[in-house]
C-alpha cells in the first residue's frame, strides 16, 4: 500500500513513520476527534506533539495539550509557563493542572493523579459546544519506556502476564482510550527528533536522580545493553506486546476451558483433573473472578488446585462470604447465607 506523503512543509521521514503507523494499525486512533496530548516538555512528549500537531489536518484531528506541574523541582512553574507560551505560539489550547496540594509521592500516585486529570480535563474539553466530540488521550511512551518497565517487572519477579508491560491502546476511566503512538521510536529517536526539527525541551532534572530505579535503568542499563545489541529497547517492547496478546489469547481459551468443564450441577471435577497444573489453576481462578469480589493470591490457588486433585470432598472459605467446596464429581461456589 503506498502511503500518501502529507502537505506540510517539514515533511520528514519521522512523519512518514508515525504517519504509516497510524494507518496501518486497525482502529488505533480515529479521525475527527480531539487529540488530548499529555505534554510534560521532555524530549519524548515535544517530539510527539510536533508529530501529531503536524498531521493532524490529514485526521481531521482538534489538537489540544495537557501539562501536569508535579512541583518536583523549583523550575516546575517557570517550564510550565514556558510550554504554555510555545503552545500558544502555535495556536494549540492548552490545560494546567499543579499537584501542588496533591500526594504524589511516589511513582504509582503520581500516574494515578496524571490520568485522573487527564480524564477530567477531557470531560472539560468536550463539554463545550464546539467540541463535542469523542476525545483520545495521548501519552508519549517510547520503546525504551517499554524496556524500561519490562526489565524492572522481571527484576521484581513479576509473572508472565505482569512482563507484557505497557500497552500501546487501553481503555481509561472506562470511557477515554489512552493511546501511545510513539512506541515505535526510542529514546535516541526522540533525541534525534527534537534535534532535526530544533523542538525546544524542558527536561525533568529529577529525571537525572540514579537514586529513583527507573532513572538507573534508563541511564545506566539500556545505554549499555543498546551498545551490545543496537535496537534491543524496540525488541524488548515487541515481545511485551506479544506477551500482552499471549496474555489476552490464554485468557480467552482459558474461559472456553471453564465452559467445557462446567455442567448444570457444576464444575466436572474429574475433566478438571485430566489437565496439567497450570491449566487446573487458570481455571479455578477464571473461575473465582466470576464468583468473588477480591482475588486470591496465586499461592492459594495453587494449594487450592492441589486439595481438589488429591481430596475427593474439602470446602474453604472464600472472600465475599463465598464457599468452594467440592465432592468426587463436582466443584461448585455457594455463598455461606444459603448453606
Amino acid at each position: 500500500m503506498c502511503i500518501e506523503k502529507l502537505k506540510i512543509n517539514n515533511w520528514t521521514n519521522w512523519h512518514h513513520i508515525i504517519h504509516k503507523h497510524i494507518l496501518h494499525e486497525e482502529n488505533f486512533i480515529p479521525k475527527n476527534i480531539n487529540i488530548l496530548i499529555a505534554v510534560s516538555g521532555g524530549q519524548d512528549s515535544m517530539a510527539l506533539l510536533t508529530l501529531m500537531n503536524d498531521i493532524k489536518s490529514q485526521y481531521g484531528w482538534s489538537i489540544f495539550v495537557w501539562h501536569g506541574d508535579h512541583q518536583w523541582h523549583k523550575n516546575s512553574s517557570r517550564f510550565a509557563y514556558e510550554l504554555q507560551e510555545y503552545c500558544s505560539k502555535k495556536n494549540i489550547p492548552f490545560y494546567l493542572d499543579s499537584a501542588e496540594d496533591v500526594d504524589i509521592s511516589s511513582e504509582e500516585k503520581a500516574r494515578e493523579w496524571r490520568y485522573k486529570t487527564l480524564c477530567e480535563n477531557a470531560e472539560k474539553i468536550e463539554s463545550t459546544k464546539i467540541q463535542k466530540k469523542e476525545t483520545y488521550l495521548i501519552t508519549g511512551h517510547t520503546s525504551t519506556d517499554s524496556a524500561e518497565t519490562f526489565l524492572l517487572n522481571l527484576a521484581r519477579g513479576s509473572d508472565f502476564k505482569g512482563l507484557g508491560s505497557i500497552r500501546k491502546k487501553s481503555l481509561l476511566n472506562s470511557k477515554y482510550y489512552l493511546v501511545r503512538p510513539i512506541l515505535i521510536f526510542n529514546r535516541s529517536e526522540t533525541a534525534e527528533i527534537c534535534k532535526s526539527m530544533k523542538i525546544p525541551t524542558w527536561e525533568d532534572p529529577s529525571n537525572l536522580d540514579l537514586k529513583i530505579r527507573r532513572n538507573l535503568i534508563r541511564k545506566k542499563v539500556i545505554p549499555e545493553l543498546e551498545k551490545i545489541y543496537p535496537g534491543c529497547s524496540k525488541r524488548i517492547n515487541n515481545l511485551s506486546e506479544k506477551m500482552i496478546n499471549y496474555s489476552n489469547q490464554q485468557t480467552d481459551l482459558t474461559r472456553l476451558a471453564l465452559i467445557s468443564c462446567s455442567e448444570t450441577n457444576g464444575v466436572n471435577r474429574k475433566k478438571l483433573n485430566q489437565l496439567c497444573h497450570d491449566a487446573r489453576i487458570s481455571i479455578l481462578n477464571a473461575l473465582l473472578i466470576d464468583y468473588c469480589s477480591k482475588r486470591l493470591s496465586s499461592r492459594n490457588i495453587k494449594n487450592l488446585s492441589l486439595l481438589i486433585l488429591k481430596e475427593n470432598n474439602g470446602k474453604i472459605d472464600l472472600p465475599g462470604k463465598k464457599i468452594i467446596s467440592w465432592d468426587k464429581n463436582y466443584i461448585r461456589i455457594t455463598s455461606k447465607l444459603s448453606c
